[in-house]
């Protein structure tokens, strides 16, 4: 198999060293090693991407954008095939694409400092404002209704109403929670509405494993872009608050180690809006703590309600793995909305009123 897809780039299996690489959970990715260069290569999961051609379609547009607007920019495109196509499409249906390797470069599964969350921060920043001038149009959804609140919350009830009675019963505690965070839901349809809510170019997985550093913790640019369409600031903004201010991740079953840092908040703000201030409305700017209620809060539910129907969709690792996650997330959701007053202040520091 992989002879076939590495001969349609006209490179040779037997002349390559081919290795697993990688942390990522949806697709599969090797290290291939040729001679004195490296790619990457990927195949894409079309179980959870159903139209692998608009990420390579999306990428290409992202692509020539850069090479248009910003050329400087560094951003690492797709190699093209010997026929000049961005996949590999097999004779199983199968979408594989290869890419250069950027040797030198480092990336982090955790953020483990200040300077890293604010360095982060600023790449999905820059990142986003790069493609402000783009048509939005040539950017085509990927997951549909990946990040809609308001879906996962319907989904919620009906694993409520449908699911695992005795989980169910288990979960009431947790159930009542979320639904006492129910005006998050309201929040969210009441912006889809608001003229200060843009619609723009998103990465929609701001993890730290999703930018590229050099050796000396200086961002080169994001990388793994089959989530990037459009969607709302919140969605990109609201992972990072997800993923980097506590030091305990979304596995951590003590939830006494979960926090919600200021310094890293101030961190991402920082570089944030040091790329998008002038971008931002008011009005999103007034939502920036609300964009990490938001995603945990989605997180949360969608944990739970892949608990109650039986771990269909995540899966899970041992007997209540997606009920501990779901308790995990609303933990730092708590720690959030009890952080509020002094992350504001964080934002206020940049001169911008989010009363």
């Amino acid at each position: 198999m992989q002879a076939t897809i590495l001969a349609a780039y006209g490179l040779v299996e037997d002349e390559c060293d081919i290795q697993p690489f990688g942390s990522g959970l949806i697709n599969t990715t090797w290290k291939v090693t040729c001679e004195d260069r490296s790619y990457i290569l990927q195949r894409i999961n079309h179980q959870v991407f159903k139209k692998p051609a608009l990420i390579a379609q999306n990428i290409q547009n992202i692509g020539r954008h850069f090479s248009l607007h910003h050329p400087d920019y560094f951003f690492v495109e797709p190699v093209q095939t010997l026929d000049n196509k961005g996949l590999v499409i097999t004779e199983n249906g199968e979408y594989f694409r290869l890419q250069p390797f950027v040797s030198d470069s480092v990336s982090y599964d955790v953020v483990m400092s200040e300077d890293l969350a604010f360095e982060a921060a600023r790449q999905f920043g820059k990142f986003t404002r790069l493609l402000s001038e783009i048509d939005i149009n040539t950017i085509q959804v990927t997951l549909p209704d990946f990040h809609n609140l308001t879906l996962r919350y319907e989904q919620f009830e009906q694993a409520v109403k449908n699911g695992n009675p005795e989980r169910i019963k288990e979960s009431t505690a947790l159930i009542q929670a979320i639904r006492r965070y129910q005006f998050i839901t309201a929040t969210f349809e009441t912006l889809k509405q608001h003229p200060g809510f843009k619609t723009r170019v998103m990465h929609h997985d701001t993890k730290i494993n999703n930018v590229l550093f050099d050796k000396g913790s200086n961002g080169l640019c994001v990388i793994d872009l089959d989530t990037v369409m459009p969607g709302y600031f919140i969605s990109d903004f609201g992972d990072m608050m997800r993923t980097y201010l506590s030091p305990a991740n979304e596995e951590e079953a003590d939830f006494s180690k979960i926090e919600a840092r200021e310094t890293y908040f101030k961190a991402i703000v920082d570089g944030y809006l040091g790329e998008l201030k002038e971008e931002l409305s008011h009005e999103e700017i007034r939502h920036m703590i609300y964009a990490g209620q938001f995603m945990v809060y989605m997180q949360c539910i969608r944990f739970l309600t892949d608990y109650l129907n039986n771990d269909a969709y995540y899966g899970a690792k041992y007997e209540k793995h997606n009920l501990v996650r779901a308790g995990n997330q609303l933990t730092l959701l708590d720690r959030i909305t009890e952080k509020e007053a002094e992350f504001f202040q964080a934002v206020a520091m940049h001169g911008s009123s989010v009363a």
